[in-house]
């Protein structure tokens, strides 16, 4: 693929409102992860790279798939090799076939040999979450329905995999405690009730913070829009539960349905007039993309 129509797909990833990754933010995890691999050296890469080799090596796909995380990559080989080039052939966001070839590298063969595991590490996961979350969002697109993720994420890799369902075409829920109010059963129970809960939460959040109240049944969603929510989630509940709480809300706020959602069932759900689905497993049980890299020149 040309460079003019890589820059082309990545402004057009830009001017959709995705979310651009900020290396400052990374910097330590990629770090970290590279630690933890390479440790006190490369035994194995060492002894068969000299310290000048530069070598060239592909990234490819081995099935088809959505790609998500090429820069988180890149920078993984940048780490080890701050004069390693990277030629991108695809673009976050792109549909995979496989056997197709996401990137060239360039650089010191020992640094392609110590940062590939992690590189890849992280691009097979993030790809893995952007092919599930595209396979949900093509699902439910006709009734206007937006998949969503949770924080059920890996510690310290929920940038990453919120990231990744965004490139997939859904969108992020909170991404921690701080930035979003959501009122669960043992709110409640401490609360004394979902209007105390709700009170207390008004009196101490401001005005710019939305409050979403999970409910799992029909009372419950009556009592979390008299409260006055922005959002109510149902939990667990079936397609004739979804439906009348979607009735019973009549639009006074927004409904999402969560809980017990597959790929086979999610068309049914998104049917009932639900606003969101927020599916836990895009983050915490998705199986990664298959890829791989290959040598393919050492000088």
């Amino acid at each position: 693929m040309a460079a003019t129509q890589v820059l082309a797909r990545i402004i057009s990833f830009r001017e959709k409102g995705m979310v651009e990754l900020n290396r400052l933010l990374l910097s330590d995890l990629l770090r970290r992860a590279l630690l933890e691999d390479i440790g006190r050296g490369d035994l194995t890469g060492e002894a068969v790279a000299h310290p000048d080799l530069v070598a060239e090596a592909i990234i490819q796909a081995k099935q088809p798939g959505r790609v998500a995380g090429l820069q988180v990559a890149a920078w993984c080989f940048q780490e080890l090799d701050p004069s390693c080039r990277i030629i991108f052939q695809t673009a976050d966001g792109d549909q995979l076939c496989a056997g197709q070839i996401l990137a060239r590298i360039r650089g010191l063969a020992r640094a392609l040999l110590g940062a590939e595991r992690v590189a890849l590490n992280f691009l097979q996961r993030m790809s893995g979450i952007a092919t599930a979350t595209a396979q949900v969002v093509a699902k439910v697109q006709p009734y206007g329905t937006r998949v969503v993720d949770t924080r059920k994420t890996v510690p310290g890799l929920r940038i990453l995999d919120k990231y990744a369902v965004r490139v997939g075409g859904g969108l992020n829920h909170r991404f921690g405690l701080d930035d979003g109010v959501l009122i669960k059963e043992n709110h409640i129970v401490l609360a004394g009730g979902i209007k105390e809960a709700v009170d207390m939460v008004r009196k101490r959040v401001g005005h710019m913070v939305r409050v979403e109240v999970e409910v799992t049944d029909l009372d419950a969603v009556k009592e979390a829009k008299e409260a006055g929510v922005d959002a109510i989630l149902l939990d667990n509940m079936d397609l004739s539960q979804i439906r009348q709480a979607v009735l019973t809300v009549n639009k006074m706020c927004l409904v999402e349905a969560s809980g017990g959602i597959t790929p086979d069932n999610a068309k049914d759900v998104a049917s009932q007039g639900v606003d969101l689905i927020s599916l836990g497993w895009l983050t915490h049980s998705v199986p990664a993309l298959d890829l791989t890299m290959k040598l393919v020149s050492g000088e």
